[in-house]
């Protein structure tokens, strides 16, 4: 799938490509209008497309960076405010935080041990709304 990101979803911390394809974390914080759709506390942003069922495939680049998370979010996922990274909150992912390669579960987080460092992760999405 050819996914494209939601600059009105996005935190104005985060810095989109001018494609919509790629993101990162900014220094400063970026004056934006608020609407309902922008993430206002937690560094997020989703695409502007979802999902209502079905099976989907797309690759993240995660690059050389030291830290970095992605996943699968509920379109409910709530936007104001601070909310945790975590299935109750609608949140399904994947991190690299300390060094270390993390599932987003629950109740506390699952680390993954990995041969090497991750530069690209495909994911595959099979959804029965």
């Amino acid at each position: 799938e050819d996914l494209t990101l939601d600059p009105d979803s996005a935190n104005h911390l985060l810095l989109l490509s001018s494609d919509l394809k790629s993101v990162r974390m900014g220094c400063r914080k970026k004056d934006l209008p608020d609407n309902p759709k922008r993430f206002d506390t937690n560094s997020r942003v989703v695409a502007t497309t979802g999902f209502t069922a079905g099976r989907h495939y797309w690759e993240v680049e995660v690059g050389p960076a030291d830290g970095w998370a992605f996943g699968v979010a509920k379109e409910s996922l709530r936007r104001k405010g601070l909310t945790q990274f975590s299935p109750e909150e609608g949140i399904w992912a994947l991190q690299l935080n300390g060094g270390r390669y993390w599932a987003v579960t629950t109740p506390q987080r699952t680390p993954l041990d990995l041969p090497e460092k991750l530069r690209k992760v495909r994911v595959y999405l099979d959804y029965e709304g």
